[in-house]
């Protein structure tokens, strides 16, 4: 393993401490719940769903995240302001984890920031996300808000590598007027989670999973992914899962050990029903990390980091 000559930052985000070098502090971990064709959702534009199914699989992930000593957030993600009102009370009245607002609608990632405001949960909520793609009265609303933490995705859909990656965060590129970091200053994001953005593989997925290394080096701010996007797109394993499911789940968890020993300090790894193979896993390579951080380079875990816990 290594550390980075770069300062580390790290940012307490509801009580969870996300960021640091190798061995610092756990990986932290993001089931999404609430997803397009979640099962357990029956009407995604009022927010009705299953709620003894969604109180499983929450109290599941907040049991591996004990078991283990991943901290563990909960990406909620919504199709309707109604909807996200909704997600939002019913996972913190049974979760006191961090969470995520996600919606491919900006109306509904104000509409979910907003009602976390105005109910006192703040300090918990990540914007996911600010990106190329957000509109000039999202700014003017998140400016407005002041909100500290989101998600910063560095997506280039018009250049995949990691140069490109660096460019959407650093620049004024793709008719932005400035790069999405200096946008986080100017809008009061003062506790920015980068995102590498991980696409399909054979699209760039290669490149996002080393601009984990890249951002922590240049940046020292808190970087992850959801790098399960790649092993799900493929095309070859979406084929395979169809006459050897656990072949493709496998490979689905283990992707994740990719970007973590590049230093990943967080990882959104799909959907919340994979908790119990993901957190092992995630576990297992946190431990080799801390092993590392520590004879070599004196850098000690705390009490509840899996190098302690499991070990």
């Amino acid at each position: 393993m290594f550390v980075f000559e770069k300062e580390q930052i790290i940012h307490n985000i509801g009580g969870v401490k996300i960021g640091g070098n190798f061995g610092e502090t756990p990986t932290v971990l993001a089931g999404t719940i609430f997803y397009s064709g979640h099962k357990i959702v029956e009407s995604a534009e009022r927010g009705i769903f299953d709620k003894n199914s969604a109180r499983n699989l929450l109290l599941k992930q907040d049991e591996m995240s004990d078991m283990t000593g991943n901290p563990a957030l909960v990406q909620i993600f919504a199709e309707s302001e109604e909807a996200v009102v909704r997600y939002i009370d019913f996972v913190t009245k049974l979760s006191d984890a961090p969470f995520l607002i996600d919606s491919t609608e900006p109306r509904v990632r104000i509409a979910g920031l907003k009602h976390s405001e105005e109910v006192g949960l703040s300090d918990k909520a990540i914007y996911n996300s600010i990106n190329v793609s957000v509109t000039p009265s999202e700014i003017e609303v998140l400016r407005d808000m002041h909100h500290e933490s989101a998600i910063v995705l560095a997506f280039n859909p018009q250049d995949p590598s990691i140069a490109g990656r660096r460019a959407v965060l650093e620049k004024p590129v793709l008719e932005r007027e400035k790069g999405l970091l200096d946008l986080c200053r100017d809008i009061g994001v003062t506790k920015p989670l980068i995102d590498t953005a991980v696409t399909a593989m054979g699209a760039g997925a290669g490149s996002a999973a080393a601009f984990t290394f890249v951002s922590k080096t240049v940046y020292g701010l808190p970087t992850g992914s959801g790098v399960h996007n790649a092993p799900s797109s493929w095309t070859w394993l979406r084929k395979h899962k169809k006459t050897d499911r656990e072949a493709y789940f496998t490979t689905d968890a283990a992707s994740n050990v990719i970007v973590q020993m590049m230093g990943a300090d967080f990882l959104l790894y799909g959907p919340i029903e994979n908790a119990n193979r993901v957190f092992p896993v995630a576990a297992l390579a946190d431990i080799f990390a801390a092993e590392s951080a520590y004879l070599e380079f004196g850098i000690e875990p705390g009490d509840s980091h899996p190098f302690k816990k499991l070990l």
